[in-house]
């Protein structure tokens, strides 16, 4: 759709037509956070020309400071942009529902046969096209975010302290925030002509201009004051989806006592909810702890295996959560047979934990939609602009290795933990697909979803023949 056709459209974006493109962003977000975000911004940003470049960036920067997964409420974000509360609904769910029926069905073949290779087989060819997205997400975004030498700097500090030194992520954003806002703002402010322009550039003549998306113009106009924040809509908010989320657990403690199954996890995952702070893999130690010495739920080294489901599937990686919740209510069925139980933890599991990130979108966003102009914050959003580029690039390197290798050896320099690929345990074939992948997106144009078809058939077949 043409945007400069959108004026005289009483609704420039039909809701049915974004419901296509969340169903279609649903059954493609594989490859972890840093896929599934390079993927929204191929389609929202790149192609359909939704949202703006900087306003994708301000958004995702607002994800990356709440617990819970970033992708999952970048796509709710953008929805409420587009639609209000059907809109984020909309777009959260049908990033999550894909996902959470594909794992229920591998948890089931798990817990009755603990095989699942032909599946993993089919996933495979998915992993390098993945790989590539990501990789070509991080050349867009570092391009359009690091607009000075002192953005990249600080992007680059962020990767090698999260890469090299495993550095908190919520340490990192936090830090460069700070160094964003004395560069771009505090320097140039008090220090003048004084301050170096490698520092701040031309930031002060393009901050806030954006590029024309729809929800840009649809923002513009608000002639509703659906994007304006008010106290009363704040409480409404806060005591609904408060209500939706910890209502059902109050009710399950209540009714089956707090001994019970499904009142343990309803209440140890909505504990999870809010301190799952930098994705699923900052969470995943203390949650394989937890489930197999302190509820039992789990059996050593099967935290392993959820994760390789939720690695193979669509949606957010932190779903590997159903995969607990499952096989805790499956072993401790009561009277209800063990497959229901199962199917009723992974809905409870589920429940306890997306539920939360709706409250953090709907009750956070029309202030951080307020405050996107506000001249004290934009340096602070700079930088942590600038750390989110360093953090894909992480999350880039580290899925690569993970995928293509099979066994990296830590090297320890100065402190730092180096992964050293093992290339004994290399996977050619999956390297060759990346690379072929890469290049078809990159440079013969092929789409995305031409090049996600073609590398899972082919990996499935070359999984079957070797």
């Amino acid at each position: 759709m043409n945007t400069k056709e959108i004026k005289e459209d009483k609704e420039p974006l039909p809701f049915r037509e974004a419901l296509r493109v969340w169903i279609k962003i649903g059954l493609l977000s594989f490859g972890g956070p840093a896929g599934q975000i390079a993927l929204m911004h191929r389609m929202l940003v790149e192609e359909r020309k939704w949202i703006s470049n900087d306003r994708f960036l301000h958004a995702l920067n607002y994800c990356h400071l709440l617990p819970g997964p970033e992708a999952q409420q970048l796509a709710t974000y953008i929805g409420w942009l587009l639609h209000g509360t059907r809109g984020g609904l909309a777009a959260g769910l049908l990033f999550i529902i894909p996902g959470m029926v594909t794992v229920l069905i591998l948890t089931l073949i798990y817990a009755g046969f603990q095989h699942v290779a032909a599946v993993q087989a089919l996933f495979y060819g998915l992993k390098p096209a993945v790989l590539a997205i990501v990789v070509i997400a991080v050349f867009r975004i570092g391009a359009k975010a690091l607009k000075t030498g002192y953005l990249m700097l600080l992007a680059g500090l962020a990767f090698i302290a999260m890469f090299f030194y495993q550095a908190p992520f919520p340490v990192v954003i936090i830090v460069s925030g700070l160094f964003g806002y004395l560069g771009m703002t505090f320097c140039p402010q008090r220090l003048g002509e004084l301050c170096p322009r490698w520092i701040y550039g031309d930031i002060a003549a393009v901050q806030g201009i954006d590029e024309g998306g729809i929800i840009d113009l649809l923002l513009a106009k608000d002639e509703h004051g659906r994007f304006t924040p008010t106290l009363v809509r704040s409480l409404k908010v806060l005591v609904t989806w408060g209500s939706i989320w910890l209502g059902p657990v109050l009710l399950i403690v209540i009714l089956l006592g707090p001994e019970h199954v499904y009142s343990k996890i309803s209440l140890f995952f909505s504990k999870m909810a809010m301190v799952t702070f930098g994705g699923a893999y900052a969470v995943l130690s203390y949650m394989a702890q937890e489930a197999v010495s302190g509820y039992g739920w789990l059996h050593p080294g099967e935290m392993l295996d959820g994760l390789a489901l939720a690695e193979t599937t669509p949606g957010p990686l932190i779903q590997v959560v159903q995969f607990v919740g499952f096989l805790a209510a499956y072993r401790d069925p009561g009277i209800l047979n063990p497959y229901l139980a199962g199917i009723l933890g992974t809905i409870l599991t589920v429940w306890v934990t997306f539920a939360p990130c709706f409250l953090w979108i709907f009750l956070g966003a029309p202030y951080v939609e307020q405050l996107r102009h506000n001249r004290l914050l934009n340096g602070a959003l700079s930088g942590i602009t600038a750390a989110v580029v360093g953090v894909v690039l992480n999350l880039s390197i580290w899925f690569g290795l993970s995928a293509l290798f099979g066994k990296t050896t830590p090297l320890q320099f100065l402190g730092a933990t180096v992964p050293i690929p093992d290339f004994a345990s290399a996977d050619w074939f999956g390297l060759l697909l990346a690379v072929l992948s890469f290049i078809a997106m990159r440079y013969a144009k092929f789409g995305m979803i031409t090049v996600l078809t073609g590398c899972a058939g082919l990996g499935f077949f070359w999984k079957l023949l070797f």
